[in-house]
């Protein structure tokens, strides 16, 4: 059976997303947007797609790969720019041609999760964030052999560490390779993508955490999402960029190799709990714009 997928390009509610991959490659709970598609619709009889990309094609190409990995056959469309279902019902799907799933899964456009038509993906951050939640316990499919549910709405990654002082409340996911160290706190309502870290009694509840962003020690995280140093409001799409790396940033990011736990013990860097208060402070006031340092 044939399928067609088409990638979101751009949208203006949510810049921040696609900074550093587009949209269909967005992360969602250790898959992204388009991998997610693509297992749900292998599940149900697909055995051809074909993606239709306006942004950044070849990487949407690296992530899905020739689709072996699902029992798939993958073949990219590179299109100038993002047609609706209409046109692209038009161009690449013959109306006689057998061999289709049934609409409306012969042609997807990727504004939300699988069956979850009501949450869109991309219409505000808040959206993304709910449509997130929501998806967390469909995420763990036969495929996610890496992540299992320790606790009732508690799922954890194989390769986590997760230290016995933290407090995992649920609901709340923790990826692959995620670190949670001493007296943190993570949930209710959070999402920890693959290889990010939450210092020593820090918290982040109500908050996406996307993958490699370093959550600095005593940094509450709350009602937000978090990528590599960007901090979004998802409640009033206020955002600020966090100068402090001890605070926010991308892992790449980091001053020194060394774990900043041990920094921490040694005591040769404190967070700066002013710029802690004064960053939730310009983020309630719905401010976007960078912090000073």
């Amino acid at each position: 059976m044939k399928t067609l997928l088409i990638c979101p390009s751009f949208r203006p509610a949510v810049p921040h997303l696609a900074e550093p991959s587009p949209l269909a490659t967005a992360p969602i709970l250790g898959a992204c947007v388009v991998c997610h598609w693509i297992e749900h619709l292998a599940a149900i009889g697909a055995r051809e797609i074909q993606i239709v990309a306006a942004d950044r094609a070849e990487a949407v190409r690296s992530a899905v790969g020739d689709g072996a990995r699902w029992g798939v056959r993958i073949t990219m469309i590179v299109s100038g720019v993002e047609p609706t279902r209409g046109e692209a019902a038009s161009r690449y799907r013959p109306k006689e041609e057998a061999g289709w799933l049934p609409p409306p899964l012969d042609v997807v456009s990727m504004s939300h999760l699988p069956g979850n038509p009501d949450l869109p993906l991309f219409e505000s951050y808040a959206s993304w964030f709910a449509a997130l939640i929501a998806w967390m316990p469909r995420a763990l499919t036969p495929a996610r052999i890496r992540v299992a549910e320790a606790r009732p709405g508690i799922w954890v990654g194989s390769r986590a560490r997760v230290s016995p002082t933290a407090q995992l409340i649920a609901p709340c996911w923790i990826g692959d390779q995620v670190s949670v160290n001493a007296g943190a706190v993570v949930g209710p309502g959070a999402i920890l993508e693959d290889r990010s870290v939450v210092e020593s009694n820090a918290s982040v509840t109500q908050s996406w955490v996307g993958p490699e962003t370093f959550v600095g020690p005593m940094t509450s995280v709350a009602n937000s999402l978090a990528l590599g140093n960007t901090l979004i409001d998802w409640r009033t799409d206020s955002s600020l960029t966090v100068p402090d790396p001890f605070l926010l940033c991308s892992l790449s990011r980091l001053p020194s190799p060394a774990t900043t736990g041990r920094l921490g013990a040694q005591g040769r860097h404190k967070p700066n709990l002013s710029v802690i208060t004064a960053l939730h402070a310009r983020l309630d006031r719905g401010s976007n714009q960078e912090l000073p340092g």
